[in-house]
């Protein structure tokens, strides 16, 4: 893409533009330095930073020399930071530098820490405005004095300047060589380092590709909005995007207003978000600056994106959401809905060469069309398996008919026509009486209530019941200490079967959430527990 798009834009970074020339020397210059310092083939780099030109010089210098990547979620503590470094074995970083603290805390031993500054990379109309682009992150500045370059600490900008564009060459074994290890969201436990190969990333794009022809290379631009350390930015986003050789318009922190003006400005083709933005953005005042049926597709993934989200977008916006479906395990995507033939509630159907399955989750015995059961899926982006985790990935990845399947832990349905349907995760199903309840399905009444705005739903064990219904409840602010525990049953008992009822009604201001807006039902049971 660097030779047939040399002078397109690849990045956009708050007003300040960079060519795709000029994007791979300095990818090139960054991979030089990494190997004079002293970074081999197989070695773990870790990325600490937020959606930024470093971020994607980083990442591709990392591959460009077979180094492998473990991304970090830039709000995680120290502790977070220390998990995720000495599980993955990584002894190099590449760390925002107001997130230096985090790491120094964390007591990891390594060999380079590598600084970025968010300044170096915006244009000076910005920096002289000195308007924040960090969010909820940090200040824009930390004084440099901080840092003293030696002892395994270096600035970014003075290693690009340092080292030529001229890395060594490399030989991958596209199937074997470990490409990334980014961890798993941790909504049902610890984090764990999915393998993904050179190969799986690979085929991912070429799925996604051929099952959607509407991307135009050389053509597309995209809001790169979604953070790239969590799998459906890194992949669909930064690797899908720069491979279709298009423009990515990046952002540190989803602020809507600055979001929805630059895609006004460059004339977004293409936006890839999360049903808690849709959630936001369907109410939001200046939604309606931008003309949404002007994109070529709206995408929604990562969670799951409730019918009256979609219902009430569709009524502002007078677009659709398409909605799709994957993990971590498979390299982002093995679930999208066909361009033009979305079914309203369906997660889609597989990608080519994608072989997908339902099983009943117990037995491991096929279900028939119709019936709930755990989703299974095989095909060339599927990890090979948990770093370090033998008895995991042996869990997870299970042979059945000659085949290699990934086990999601999901619930799902298939339809006649092929769809599939999401019902929950298996670790989230309640067992009352005897009966299987959907803690998602409750979830989804509770939201139709007009004085609730979000709620979480899990199962307390109970020697008499197995586990009783526990809601907890945010109420909109206008309706809190108005609206009763009594009040919330009832409005359950009108609009679900007598065993779906929550027993249990807490009320809270706020949920536990993942940081890309899942609620944390481990945390939920984890609180439970304390208390």
């Amino acid at each position: 893409m660097a030779e047939r798009y040399s002078d397109r834009t690849a990045v956009v970074f708050y007003g300040n533009k960079m060519s795709f020339k000029k994007l791979k020397e300095e990818i090139d210059r960054f991979a030089t330095a990494l190997h004079e310092l002293g970074i081999r083939k197989g070695d773990k780099v870790a990325l600490y930073l937020l959606n930024s030109p470093q971020y994607v010089i980083a990442y591709f210098g990392a591959l460009r020399i077979g180094a492998t990547l473990t991304p970090i979620s830039p709000v995680y503590t120290s502790i977070e930071v220390r998990h995720q470094l000495e599980d993955s074995e990584a002894d190099s970083i590449v760390c925002q530098d107001f997130l230096y603290d985090n790491v120094e805390r964390s007591g990891v031993a390594l060999k380079n820490v590598i600084l970025a500054s968010i300044s170096d990379y915006l244009p000076l109309s910005k920096k002289l405005a000195g308007k924040s682009v960090l969010g909820r992150y940090g200040k824009m500045e930390v004084p440099s004095s901080r840092f003293i370059e030696g002892r395994g600490l270096y600035e970014f900008q003075k290693l690009l300047k340092k080292y030529p564009p001229s890395p060594p060459e490399v030989r991958i074994n596209a199937r074997e060589d470990i490409a990334a290890l980014p961890y798993t969201g941790g909504t049902t436990g610890l984090p764990k380092g999915a393998i993904l190969t050179h190969h799986n990333l690979l085929a991912c794009q070429m799925q996604v590709r051929s099952f959607w022809p509407l991307f135009e290379e050389g053509k597309e631009v995209i809001p790169a909005l979604l953070p790239f350390y969590h799998i459906y930015g890194q992949v669909v986003v930064l690797l899908n995007g720069l491979m279709l050789g298009a423009t990515l318009v990046l952002f540190t922190t989803p602020d809507l207003d600055e979001v929805l003006s630059e895609m006004e400005k460059y004339r977004a083709t293409v936006f890839y978000s999360v049903p808690t933005a849709y959630q936001f953005l369907k109410d939001y005042d200046k939604t309606s600056r931008f003309n949404w049926k002007g994109l070529k597709i709206i995408t929604s993934g990562a969670d799951t994106l409730h019918e009256s989200t979609v219902n009430d977008w569709e009524r502002r916006t007078g677009s659709k959401i398409t909605e799709g479906y994957g993990l971590t395990e498979c390299s982002a995507v093995s679930h999208l809905n066909p361009q033009g033939k979305p079914k309203s509630g369906s997660f889609g159907i597989p990608l080519p060469n994608i072989s997908a399955a339902v099983i009943d989750h117990e037995t491991g015995k096929h279900l028939p069309l119709g019936e709930i059961g755990e989703l299974l899926i095989a095909g060339p982006n599927i990890m090979k398996g948990y770093w370090k985790r033998p008895e995991e990935t042996a869990e997870t990845l299970i042979e059945l008919d000659g085949m290699t399947w990934l086990r999601t832990g999901d619930l799902v349905r298939m339809d006649e026509d092929g769809y599939f349907f999401f019902y929950d995760r298996k670790k989230d199903m309640i067992k009352y009486k005897g009966y299987s309840v959907f803690a998602r399905e409750i979830e989804e009444v509770l939201r139709q209530h007009p004085q609730v705005k979000a709620a979480g739903v899990l199962g307390v064990p109970d020697p008499d019941v197995g586990q009783v219904i526990k809601a907890i409840v945010v109420l909109q602010t206008e309706a809190r200490g108005k609206v009763s525990e009594e009040e919330i049953m009832k409005y359950c008992a009108d609009n679900l079967a007598h065993y779906k009822v929550p027993k249990i009604v807490e009320f809270r201001g706020e949920l536990p959430k993942t940081d890309v807006g899942k609620v944390s039902r481990r945390e939920l049971r984890e609180e439970h527990e304390e208390e």
